[in-house]
């Protein structure tokens, strides 16, 4: 299976990744550090979602792919909010 067709099988997963693209996109899009900052916290309240699930089962995969790619986007998050404080 590529990356590109793989797939967590989550409905909360589900609910959230179209609304986190969305978020990225904008952070992406935006010209400066305080308007890609403010698309962070954002974006960090959405992931934030992922890692708080009260359906988390460490044993599934999907639970673990998921928890991997929500914690590299709150890190990615993080380090853009932390360049609006440099800035």
């Amino acid at each position: 299976m590529s990356k590109e067709n793989a797939e967590i099988n989550c409905s909360v997963f589900q609910k959230q990744e179209p609304v986190i693209k969305d978020i990225t996109a904008k952070i992406n899009g935006a010209k400066g550090v305080l308007e890609k900052a403010d698309f962070a916290e954002e974006l960090q309240k959405e992931v934030d979602i992922l890692l708080s699930c009260p359906d988390y089962n460490e044993k599934s995969k999907d639970c673990s792919n998921c928890h991997f790619i929500a914690n590299i986007r709150t890190k990615a998050a993080g380090l853009i909010i932390k360049a609006k404080k440099l800035a």
